[in-house]
């Protein structure tokens, strides 16, 4: 997969709300009603990621679900990486999640 031009990022970000861009990399936090919620979402995050073999960087603390994607073997960002943002982000908005602006 060929990685995307930093023009062609940053127009994928201004699809993509609270998703920033940090190196090679796209992130998002998202905040969710508690702590089972978070679990939840990152249960669904996995389906997702499962399902197009692409698999994300996932932390979880408390009710804050971080998610980073990257392409390892592109060595930087590649349009499966917006893909997934796009599909994580509905599934965050669907089960109630917000996200959250980054600092920076």
């Amino acid at each position: 997969m060929e990685r995307l031009t930093d023009a062609a990022v940053s127009a994928a970000l201004t699809e993509l709300s609270g998703w920033k861009r940090v190196g090679d990399a796209i992130v998002a936090r998202y905040a969710c009603a508690g702590f089972p919620e978070a679990i939840a979402l990152v249960t669904r995050i996995g389906f997702l990621a499962e399902a197009v073999n692409h698999h994300p960087d996932l932390d979880i603390r408390w009710r804050w679900v971080h998610v980073l994607l990257t392409t390892h073997d592109a060595g930087g960002l590649t349009q499966n990486d917006v893909a997934l943002a796009k599909q994580i982000a509905v599934a965050a908005t669907g089960m109630g999640a917000e996200a959250v602006a980054l600092a920076g």
